[in-house]
């Protein structure tokens, strides 16, 4: 209305005066003229998501098929100023329609019956409508009222099939959309990474310490207060873990999460890694030492591995004695390409020796240790090496950064 009104005052002035359009051509001439002012409104960004809001609530649309917020590019805009213009178009036929037809309808319905209304300005107006017969005049006015509400269902059948169309994602918001949803699928798989490589790997610590606590408890007194001692320490690192993961949860930005609650490091924490796996009785031998400086996300992530490895160790295989390398080797030749080696050796249970490389318990520390060294652009492999089916062994590869002294 505000558009159409615009023009029929200019309109007016440019053809009569002063005065406004009242002939039936000048006011649709006046709507041709509104609707590329329509059009031009529908660019603005904000158009969009109350255009979006309306197919909703008058049409019906499903939301999953509406693009969520302001357009991304041109051709966004130009999609939701063509739906604007449609739905402003046709809503202002279908209201101009409904405000005229009931009055016309009501007029051709009492011709026949009212002389009076037959000699009268109005019944000659109405009159044409019926094809000029007063006796035709109701069954006429009984179409258009039928056919009202039939074009008004048929234009919102129109509104709510171009909706999707016109006001549906483009490309660039499908692609905003997936990149957040792979970022919040990156942020679980994080979390749920640390959450079973720390808590997982001390609780299964926790379980072997106990029992071997109490099957020595009245035979040997001192082992069992080492067990318990153990099974103390192991439990508190895992809550301070557990807390720092939930740091991450609460926080809003990740990096500040990591800043206040660091996380373990091969250089700082190995050692007493290695403590508490010969608490709960895993025979641990390590050749070498993280060679330090290593960067700060290849030591965390080397930690979690290893973490990893000798949990599977602990749960898996008996526990068995272990033995863990830890050296620099180079990617490719020339000293620009080196890469941190981790690799863990154990022996196989009697009954474990011909399953392929597989364990127990749906294998997500294995595939969690793979994700983290594909992230750093790096490689894992676990199994049986080939001449030597009595071992299971587990290889981490994880490049460091270029130019970094040999």
């Amino acid at each position: 209305m505000p558009y159409f009104l615009l023009t029929a005052v200019v309109l007016g002035v440019a053809v009569r005066g002063t005065e406004l359009p009242t002939h039936l051509g000048r006011q649709l001439l006046a709507y041709a003229l509104a609707l590329p002012l329509v059009a031009a409104t529908g660019l603005f960004p904000l158009v969009r998501p109350l255009s979006a809001g309306a197919a909703r609530a008058l049409c019906s649309v499903e939301s999953g098929e509406l693009a969520e917020g302001p357009p991304a590019s041109w051709a966004a805009r130009r999609r939701t100023a063509a739906w604007f213009t449609l739905h402003a178009g046709i809503g202002a036929l279908v209201s101009g329609l409904t405000l005229a037809v009931p009055p016309l309808a009501a007029v051709l319905l009492a011709l026949p019956f009212s002389a009076r209304l037959r000699e009268s300005a109005l019944g000659e107006a109405a009159l044409p409508y019926a094809f000029g017969s007063a006796g035709a005049a109701p069954a006429v006015g009984l179409a258009l009222l039928a056919a009202l509400p039939a074009l008004a269902a048929a234009a919102g059948a129109l509104l709510a099939r171009l909706a999707p169309a016109l006001l549906g994602p483009a490309p660039a918001d499908r692609l905003a959309a997936a990149e957040a949803r792979a970022a919040d699928l990156a942020a679980r798989n994080r979390l749920a990474r640390e959450l079973h490589d720390s808590v997982g790997h001390a609780l299964g610590a926790v379980t072997l310490q106990a029992a071997a606590a109490r099957r020595v408890l009245e035979s040997d007194r001192e082992f069992a207060r080492g067990a318990l001692a153990a099974i103390e320490d192991t439990a508190r690192n895992a809550v301070a873990e557990l807390d720092a993961v939930l740091g991450l949860l609460r926080a809003e930005d990740p990096a500040s999460a990591d800043q206040r609650a660091p996380a373990p490091t091969l250089e700082a924490d190995l050692d007493a890694l290695l403590a508490r796996s010969r608490a709960a009785g895993l025979d641990v031998r390590c050749d070498g030492r993280p060679p330090a400086p290593l960067p700060p996300v290849i030591s965390r992530e080397g930690y979690r591995i290893v973490q990893e490895g000798l949990a599977n160790a602990l749960r898996h295989a008996g526990p068995p004695p272990v033995r863990l390398r830890l050296r620099i080797a180079l990617e490719t030749p020339g000293p620009a390409r080196q890469e941190l080696v981790l690799t863990m050796d154990n022996a196989l249970p009697p009954h474990g020796g011909s399953d392929g490389g597989r364990r127990g318990g749906g294998g997500r520390g294995l595939r969690g240790v793979a994700e983290r060294a594909a992230l750093l652009g790096g490689r894992a492999r676990w199994g049986v090496p080939a001449g030597d089916p009595a071992v299971w062994r587990l290889t981490a590869r994880l490049p460091l950064p270029v130019g970094r002294p040999a």
